[in-house]
């Protein structure tokens, strides 16, 4: 409902309702809960229990996909005679552009 207040003689406004936040008033509003839906482990038994489950995982060897460490990513052509031979072969190149050599 719409509410209409007079602020001067002949001058009206709406009256809105005040914005309300999004996030709670408690001190800790984003907490990731350890309760699940009832989920079967490889030793049959159905856990609802986000901690019990993976330490039977665990326990048996499994890896949690996307919990794994990611091992760092290494670029084969970091050598200095890599880079080298690549600079060698651009400025090669370059040259023969110059001279008026097409392919």
């Amino acid at each position: 409902m719409i509410k209409l207040i007079e602020v001067e003689p002949g001058k009206w406004r709406v009256d809105k309702p005040r914005h309300q936040p999004a996030r709670s008033d408690l001190p800790l509003p984003n907490v990731i809960s350890d309760i699940m839906e009832p989920t079967e482990q490889v030793d049959g038994r159905f856990y609802t229990s986000k901690r019990a489950f993976r330490a039977v995982g665990r326990a048996n060897g499994l890896i949690e996909i996307g919990n794994e460490k990611q091992k760092p990513k290494t670029r084969a052509s970091n050598s200095r005679a890599v880079k080298e031979a690549r600079r060698q072969s651009l400025k090669t190149a370059i040259e023969k552009y110059r001279a008026g050599h097409r392919t």
